[in-house]
């Protein structure tokens, strides 16, 4: 057992992202102490293709920590405990004795093996029902089954018994911690569609329906356990919380609400409403456990829209533009009748659950307006999820974070098209906010927003009808 914290101690929570990794430290009452960021490189081989760098992740973690270390110096010992959060259903399989990594790391975009998975669709409702997700390709079986039949490496070390594989969390786990555990929590063992919700371990029935040995698998425990000992320069202390980058997220602004819909928007955009997790509020929607700790568990009903930030990197290359920061805000005031995007990128997410449709623009623009018809698109397959996250009980308002919600027209867009005040905190890292804050206990820590209230919006109303037209259209024609 670790110690009791006190009103000295620090927080460090370790978020490791699709463009970054970085390390935070907080103090007792939310202010941020230091942090530092690695970015990383996404690789993609094939257009269905996502990939990380194993080792680069590893030594952006590290790096973090390091200059941590240094900029801390002594005060780095009043460090109570650390928290680890990461993308949600990337995976990678490794040598369970020497920890070589035997595989890319596969990001939650990819979407190589959607082909195998299709064989599977009887059982959509099974496996609906068991995981509370739906049968899709970003979610880890279909990954790592395919590791398995595609890469000599993996097969090779499934016969000699030193494969272990599962999401990226657990081999971040067996990387970092002096103990070398082969462990995951709740949040990131449940994007593996092998893992039962309501029992809280991997799924006996699905592991036989995949054909996955469970003795390649990390062994399930909450989310709030003692991992193991992460080492911080000179100093030694207890890894005690390990989550999903978006589960962290809902609680950066303290305790979940139910009347409260909760949107983090990245390269993916999710939105989460706190649920008992009895019902599927939708079909359409996942059910998620996004903590577990002294057998308390709690859920979401979630969405998730995948092509966000994710999608305007795919149009600015599409369109020509160079990388870098784009002036979107002056963009988004500037083009207040842009055309259509219809938004495929990294394959649809809730409510539609399809690969394979082609993203495309409907209607004549120049670069500018046809980068703001993105942004709404990404509006647009939110508001579809807003609509059904509503429909059983009305939503009092929407607390947004993520780098996209910088961007100050983007929120009051969402407000008008919504019809729900927006309420944004002023702290930006909701990832590493939302682990500092279970770490230190669920606190009370005051939090300065913007508030954006919605306005008519009449055309950007009659886009959005517009839009779903197209969609419909397009969806019928691709099936």
């Amino acid at each position: 057992m670790s110690k009791i914290a006190d009103h000295n101690d620090y927080f460090l929570a370790i978020d490791q992202g699709g463009h970054a990794s970085r390390a935070i430290v907080f103090d007792p009452h939310g202010n941020i102490i230091t942090s530092a960021s690695h970015e990383i490189t996404t690789h993609h081989p094939a257009a269905d293709r996502v990939e990380h760098d194993p080792q680069q992740l590893i030594d952006s973690i590290q790096h973090c920590l390091l200059t941590i270390a240094k900029q801390l110096g002594p005060a780095c010992r009043q460090i109570h405990s650390a928290g680890l959060a990461t993308q949600r259903s990337s995976i990678i399989c490794w040598n369970r004795y020497s920890g070589e990594a035997l595989s890319p790391v596969l990001s939650w975009q990819d979407s190589r093996a959607h082909a195998w998975l299709d064989s599977f669709a009887i059982q959509r409702q099974q496996i609906h029902a068991i995981t509370g997700l739906r049968l899709s390709a970003h979610y880890g079986v279909s990954k790592l089954r395919w590791c398995l039949e595609q890469l000599p490496a993996v097969a090779q070390a499934a016969k000699e018994d030193s494969l272990v594989f599962g999401p990226l969390a657990s081999y971040l786990l067996f990387k970092l911690l002096d103990e070398q555990p082969l462990l995951v929590d709740p949040a990131n063992a449940s994007r593996t569609l092998l893992w039962d919700h309501r029992q809280l371990n991997w799924s006996p029935e699905l592991l036989t329906l995949f054909d996955i040995p469970a003795t390649l698998l990390p062994r399930c425990v909450a989310s709030w356990h003692h991992y193991g000992t992460l080492q911080v320069g000179e100093h030694s202390l207890p890894l005690q919380l390990c989550t999903g980058d978006q589960s962290a997220a809902l609680f950066a602004n303290g305790r979940a609400q139910s009347d409260t819909l909760y949107i983090n928007i990245g390269t993916g955009a999710f939105l989460q409403r706190p649920s008992d997790g009895s019902t599927l509020e939708c079909d359409h929607l996942l059910c998620s456990v996004i903590h577990q700790q002294q057998g308390e568990t709690h859920y979401v009903t979630e969405g998730t829209v995948n092509g966000a930030g994710a999608a305007l990197a795919w149009a600015q290359q599409q369109l020509g533009l160079q990388q870098g920061e784009l002036p979107l805000a002056d963009w988004l005031q500037q083009h207040s009748e842009p055309p259509l995007f219809l938004n495929a990128v990294s394959g649809l997410g809730s409510p539609y659950w399809r690969t394979g449709l082609s993203s495309r623009f409907v209607g004549e623009a120049g670069v500018e307006a046809k980068m703001v018809a993105v942004v709404e698109s990404i509006l647009f397959l939110l508001q579809r999820n807003i609509q059904l996250l509503s429909t059983t009980e009305p939503l009092r308002q929407i607390l947004i974070s993520g780098g996209l919600a910088t961007i100050d027209p983007l929120c009051q867009r969402l407000a008008d098209l919504s019809g729900l005040t927006i309420k944004r905190p002023e702290n930006h890292e909701a990832t590493a906010q939302g682990v500092a804050f279970l770490l230190a206990g669920q606190p009370h820590w005051p939090t300065q927003q913007s508030t954006f209230t919605p306005h008519t919006n009449q055309p950007l109303q009659s886009r959005f009808q517009q839009w779903q037209k197209l969609m419909a259209q397009a969806l019928k024609m691709a099936h």
